[in-house]
């Protein structure tokens, strides 16, 4: 905890022959302060949406046990900042701070992320959307922008429509110099049949849009207009207190793997939109889930293209059923009314031409793969995945044994520092070295790991 002495974490980079980058720290928006800037920037809806968007958490926490399980309200994280470490809690607050201690964190580059502005871009009003997004992006450039040479900021961007997206990339980009940018993904959407038969009920039946694939909107334009701005999306989703994932009595249950699984979903869905094939340039970082589901996802994605891609899938079209041969099993090995029915052909040719009006039997298609090679190449050099300091399951990434056609996945250090889970923003730096000190990985890897892949993105 000390300011400007010797920490492990500075030690530990002075021996270093590379600097270090942090791709994901947060800080803590003071938001006194910022509800009158956020009404200076933009407005009345600004500061309606910062009341809208802040008061989520202390709505769900202000109810009972027995409320939030009757309406099914998830569980949220208390005491979420840290407190009895008084520094590490001024760090995140003031951007200042932050910048001087620097070096005693054993960080030579800070990408910065919101706290409570997570959520800004999640918000269903248009209006406040729009107005809390740019009074947020304002603000924050202005609080970081004397300290550009270590600390960036990243710019929020809504991503309702095609159309919110490029306007606030161009402004970010273009007026406020920005060079960092979180997108939303998982926007909430009325189902269409609902809203129909039972208007008052639509707000209740709700997808998500992953879009990158089956979206009602094209946000090709999006990510032609990053590639020209020089951008690079990054995701911060989370998945948290919905689906599979809402506890009414526990925040961890809530909160372990969502960060994961909103990162699956959405590199998922970019991937099966061929998002990859058609900016084959343009790469997307999906932002503290860890690495171990991105590993886990390149390994099904193979393994479900060499069972169902164009061609493999053609064995198992009904019409290649030898039903002689298998009445012959059939009257071996079954019972007698199985065999009956087996030979009068029940039950064996039923959904043969159901495909579900799908445009092409090949879920792949999309991503035009012709070999197996294609999809390393398609996944791998495209994605980078955020990775905290203390998670082991970081290893995975760099072990060409385990990954299929000896890949290396793209793990991004990303600190976290400024939440719950850094009881200490000087360890983090000597937890992630920790991999090397234990042999997981090398210093080759963890010179990937805290730097090369960071600027690579």
């Amino acid at each position: 905890m000390a300011l400007n002495g010797q920490t492990e974490a500075r030690k530990l980079r002075s021996r270093l022959s590379h600097p270090v980058v942090d791709a994901d720290g947060h800080w803590l928006e003071y938001l006194p302060v910022m509800r009158e800037q956020f009404r200076k920037i933009a407005g009345e809806a600004a500061v309606e949406g910062l009341a809208l968007a802040s008061s989520r958490i202390p709505n769900a926490l202000k109810m009972s046990l027995g409320d939030r399980r009757r309406k099914r309200v998830g569980m949220e994280g208390f005491w979420s900042s840290p407190s009895e470490n008084v520094l590490d809690r001024a760090t995140a607050m003031f951007p200042r701070l932050f910048y001087e201690r620097l070096d005693d964190l054993g960080i030579d580059f800070s990408v910065v992320y919101p706290t409570a502005g997570l959520s800004f871009h999640r918000l269903a009003d248009t209006k406040m959307r729009r107005a809390i997004c740019r009074a947020y992006n304002v603000f924050t450039a202005e609080q970081f922008k004397p300290y550009a040479d270590r600390i960036i900021p990243a710019a929020i961007i809504p991503m309702y429509t095609p159309e919110e997206a490029i306007e606030e990339l161009e402004f970010a980009s273009k007026q406020l110099g920005l060079k960092v940018i979180m997108v939303g993904g998982l926007m909430r959407r009325p189902v269409a049949a609902v809203a129909e038969a039972q208007p008052d009920a639509a707000k209740y039946a709700e997808w998500f849009d992953v879009i990158g694939i089956d979206s009602d909107h094209d946000y090709d334009p999006v990510w032609q207009k990053c590639r020209e701005l020089k951008l690079a999306p990054s995701f911060h989703n989370g998945a948290r207190s919905i689906l599979l994932r809402n506890s009414p009595s526990n925040f961890c249950f809530n909160h372990i793997g969502h960060f994961a699984s909103a990162g699956h979903a959405v590199c998922k869905g970019l991937f099966f939109g061929g998002v990859t094939r058609r900016f084959p340039d343009l790469n997307f970082a999906f932002l503290e889930g860890g690495v171990g589901w991105a590993c886990m996802l390149y390994a099904d994605l193979v393994g479900h293209w060499e069972k169902r891609n164009g061609e493999a899938i053609k064995s198992t079209h009904p019409s290649r059923l030898d039903r002689a041969r298998l009445l012959e099993f059939a009257r071996k090995y079954g019972r007698e009314e199985v065999a009956e029915a087996v030979g009068r052909g029940e039950g064996l040719d039923e959904t043969q031409a159901m495909t579900g009006g799908v445009e092409d039997v090949d879920d792949y298609f999309r991503c035009k793969v012709e070999k197996k090679q294609d999809l390393k190449e398609l996944f791998v050099p495209r994605f980078y995945f955020g990775c905290e300091a203390d998670d082991p399951v970081n290893a995975w990434a760099f072990n060409k044994k385990a990954n299929p056609m000896g890949a290396r996945l793209n793990a991004i250090f990303s600190s976290d520092i400024g939440h719950f889970d850094v009881p200490d923003m000087a360890d983090v730096v000597p937890e992630a070295y920790e991999l090397v000190e234990h042999g997981l990985i090398d210093n080759n890897d963890f010179k990937d790991f805290m730097f090369t892949n960071a600027v690579r993105f």
